[in-house]
């Protein structure tokens, strides 16, 4: 199973990025509903498939705010 990030949306096309940095674009109506920028998507090798990896997309935004507050400070 693939995992990949919604870095941002251009037209039609979200532009992903995989673990090895490479970007490619996946049809916006291909995604899942509730995909958004940031959102980690796991990709079934067999089916193709695409669904959101909750757990990740969450971890992963926390990660994001906790480095936000350490360079930009908090309240």
């Amino acid at each position: 199973m693939k995992k990949v990030s919604i870095d941002r949306f251009e037209g039609t096309l979200a532009i992903c990025e995989d673990a090895d940095g490479k970007f490619f674009g996946i049809e916006s109506a291909e995604l899942p509903q509730g995909a958004k920028e940031g959102t980690v998507l796991k990709i079934d090798d067999a089916e193709g498939t695409l669904a959101i990896d909750e757990e990740e997309t969450a971890r992963r935004r926390k990660k994001n705010a906790r480095l936000q507050n350490d360079v930009f400070g908090g309240k």
